[in-house]
């Protein structure tokens, strides 16, 4: 269906990646908005998609996304004036046959039955069958591991997805140069091998669940699918594991955690209320890691260390608060023409008031002559092996750098969009920081879904 009106282009469609089998049906709905499309000149779009699926039509190099699109949405992140509507709808995949087991070959070693990882294989014996192995198809994922075990290769498997096993190996995603877009997912035959991270928005691989039918690797538009030693493999699967289950611990919000206050009251919440509610200085920094390790270790994991939670520690965002104090505020408007987002409203002879959107850059607070403005951080920060919980006041402007890894970064132009300073900006693909304009803000860094953008601050 394609509706083209004065406004808009829109289509909706149905394609496969078929670089080799269609594994999954992908049915993308898009709108471009014709109007806002023309007022860009640089078209970010065409360079954010990664398959090459979105171009300009002469003569009016109007734009329009073509069979190739898999629905990542990353044209449409990079869109400057938010001209791209897009919405993806995923069929349910086609999974691998369930494993077929020839019983005059089996002999009831139990190879299979100890190799399956969710319990689906069982031997079984009737009065008129000899002792064999037995496949549950409710639990089996189709990994295809008791295949690769059976000593007499009674087991067969393969009938979709091509056998091609590296011995000693397994399949991982490298996450520096995955750029988001989730086409390894749509494509997995076996259920629980690609997973999603909580904190990175990122695809890894279960090792334990691969079929290494190598489907994820055909399509990846990025290439950072590989084959890697099953060690390595498997360190990092743990390590992004135990992440994830202490972030989940970090972002449940204060309703819920209440349902559970016996397993969560002295966790990071608890930790960083009470720590905060004992001290009445503007300004302080308390070590906490006896606190955080013995409560994190006690309910997660025994073998977790101060270097895995402190990885947990960069990706939170500290708590901000600012505050006018009235009887200080003569409403002479200084901080309203240093507000970079002209978030600060005036109306005199009232008080400012700050609405929603501060970035707190500091500016005000620096520019204000009656101190009537005050903005605190809190934060949890590791340093030395230690952990530490510390406010801040922020007095001004902060100083240090933006430090971009721009191995990791994939020009998605998300940052560049949201940069109240239009400090960001794209030269030869490549992603530079205009110094004399950033304010160090942290939106850039907050916001970034590869974290390949740090803010270094020194004071």
């Amino acid at each position: 269906m394609i509706k083209i009106t004065q406004t808009s282009v829109k289509n909706t469609k149905t394609t496969s990646r078929r670089l080799n089998k269609p594994l999954r049906e992908v049915d993308v709905e898009y709108e471009v908005d014709k109007s806002k499309c023309q007022q860009c000149t640089e078209r970010p779009c065409l360079l954010s998609c990664p398959v090459n699926a979105i171009a300009e039509i002469p003569p009016d190099k109007h734009i329009e996304i073509n069979d190739r699109c898999v629905g990542c949405v990353l044209c449409r992140e990079a869109c400057p004036y938010d001209a791209i509507k897009m919405k993806t709808t995923l069929a349910e995949p086609i999974r691998e046959n369930v494993p077929n087991i020839n019983i005059k070959l089996c002999r009831q070693c139990g190879a299979c039955v100890q190799a399956c990882k969710t319990g689906a294989i069982h031997l079984e014996s009737t009065g008129t069958e000899a002792a064999h192995s037995v496949i549950d198809e409710d639990k089996c994922v189709r990994c295809g591991y008791c295949a690769r075990v059976c000593p007499t290769e009674a087991i067969k498997y393969g009938e979709i997805l091509p056998r091609s096993v590296v011995g000693g190996k397994a399949v991982v995603v490298n996450q520096k140069k995955c750029i988001g877009c989730m086409t390894c997912t749509r494509v997995c035959p076996s259920r629980g091998a690609i997973n999603v991270g909580e904190i990175s928005k990122l695809p890894y691989i279960n090792p334990a669940y691969c079929a290494r039918c190598e489907e994820c690797m055909n399509v990846c538009p990025s290439t950072a699918i590989k084959y890697s030693s099953r060690k390595k493999a498997y360190k990092e699967y743990n390590k992004i594991k135990t992440m994830e289950i202490v972030s989940e611990i970090l972002e449940k919000d204060a309703s819920k955690l209440s349902k559970n206050a016996s397993r969560v009251n002295s966790i990071f919440n608890k930790i960083s209320r009470d720590v905060s509610s004992s001290h009445e200085e503007e300004e302080f920094e308390e070590d906490v890691t006896e606190l955080v390790e013995d409560e994190i270790k006690g309910m997660v994991d025994e073998g977790l260390e101060i270097e895995d939670i402190g990885e947990i520690i960069e990706k939170t965002h500290p708590k901000r608060e600012k505050t006018v104090i009235d009887e200080n505020c003569i409403a002479c408007g200084v901080c309203v023409d240093q507000c970079p987002i002209d978030c600060i409203k005036l109306h005199a002879p009232l008080p400012i008031h700050i609405i929603e959107g501060c970035v707190f850059c500091g500016r005000c607070v620096a520019a204000c002559p009656f101190a009537a403005i005050n903005i605190t951080e809190e934060h949890f920060i590791t340093h030395d092996g230690r952990i530490y919980f510390t406010r801040e006041k922020i007095k001004g402007p902060r100083e240090g750098e933006v430090v971009i890894d721009n191995t990791a970064c994939q020009q998605c132009g998300v940052c560049v969009n949201r940069c109240p300073e239009d400090a960001l900006s794209f030269e030869d693909d490549t992603l530079v920081v205009d110094k004399d304009k950033c304010i160090l803000c942290a939106e850039c860094e907050g916001i970034c879904p590869l974290n390949a953008i740090k803010l270094d601050v020194k004071n």
